[in-house]
């Protein structure tokens, strides 16, 4: 009898050893109740607090958390009706907290990010919810963060996964979106048009310019060169006076003897020539070349003699004139 009431109580005192002893995993933190009321919290690993005094509250898990956003039907600023949802990322940093400061913690969250997400984007035209995907995840974190900081609880991301606006929308944007490229390519196209006409008329202007300049050289090489021929001519005047000075009518004879010579020549030398008509009496040639010859004599009569050669039988050419 008094082993068997032994061998009992020491089965007592075995469960009620082993119903003291608190294993806390990695991860996760216990409340600790004494009659109820929260006393402390107990981290991973070996715990000893004796049963039927103290009990566990809660079992917080102490790791970085996630909760999905449902999808949620919002209305944007300009009345757009557009489906989006989310998730959020948070982690609990005091235990206690988190037990006794709120009801049910995911609930809780997800209804407060839902509340927000609704009033943030409400706030917000189609257009900018579209574009500004940040701006409203950070203004999310800063908003949900902050309600929760009384939790023990760290928003540490809120993330908007997708927007969906009305089919009749996605539409209106397509063709606004082709509408604005087809301008920008107008736009473009005016943009190179007027480009090549500025450099066409620039190549114009600069074309009238080198030309204006080529004629202004050329008309100064022109007048250099009238000039030149003017001074020559002066200089060939000033000669023939010089010798008419001192030559006497002899001279003026040669020089218009040698013109006329000249003149013949090229009647002669025509292609079209046939026959040469002379204006002029045969007599007044003959007194032509008459004078030519007296020059010719006193301009060799300076010169030593040489022995005469026998005279040659003349002829007469086909445009020789007879002796008077």
């Amino acid at each position: 009898m008094l082993t068997t009431i032994a061998a009992l109580l020491l089965v007592l005192v075995l469960f009620y050893l082993m119903s003291s002893i608190k294993i806390v995993r990695q991860g996760y933190q216990y409340t600790i109740e004494h009659f109820g009321r929260y006393t402390t919290t107990a981290s991973p690993g070996f715990n000893f607090y004796p049963a039927f005094f103290y009990r566990v509250g809660r079992k917080v898990n102490m790791m970085e958390q996630v909760i999905d956003i449902p999808g949620q039907e919002i209305i944007t600023k300009d009345n757009a009706m557009i489906s989006t949802d989310g998730v959020v990322f948070f982690q609990v940093l005091d235990s206690a907290k988190a037990a006794y400061e709120v009801s049910d913690l995911y609930t809780a969250l997800l209804q407060l990010t839902t509340t927000n997400l609704r009033t943030v984007m409400g706030s917000m035209d189609l257009d900018e919810t579209l574009s500004k995907r940040d701006e409203i995840n950070a203004r999310l974190l800063s908003v949900v963060d902050h309600a929760t900081t009384p939790w023990g609880v760290k928003i540490t991301r809120v993330e908007i996964k997708d927007i969906r606006p009305p089919a009749d929308i996605v539409n209106a944007m397509g063709r606004q979106m082709k509408a604005e490229r087809e301008k920008r390519a107008n736009i473009l196209d005016a943009e190179g048009s007027r480009q090549s006409e500025i450099l066409r008329a620039e190549g114009q202007k600069q074309a009238r310019i080198l030309e204006a300049e080529g004629r202004k050289e050329s008309a100064f090489r022109d007048a250099e060169a009238r000039e030149r021929a003017a001074q020559a001519e002066a200089s060939a005047t000033r000669a023939v006076s010089e010798a008419i000075e001192t030559g006497g009518t002899q001279a003026i004879n040669y020089f218009i003897a040698q013109k006329y010579v000249e003149a013949v020549g090229k009647f002669a030398t025509s292609p079209n020539a046939k026959t040469i008509l002379f204006p002029v009496e045969a007599t007044q040639l003959i007194g032509t070349l008459g004078g030519i010859g007296e020059l010719a004599k006193e301009a060799l009569a300076d010169r030593p003699s040489a022995p005469a050669a026998a005279p040659a039988p003349a002829k007469r050419g086909p445009f020789e004139l007879p002796k008077a």
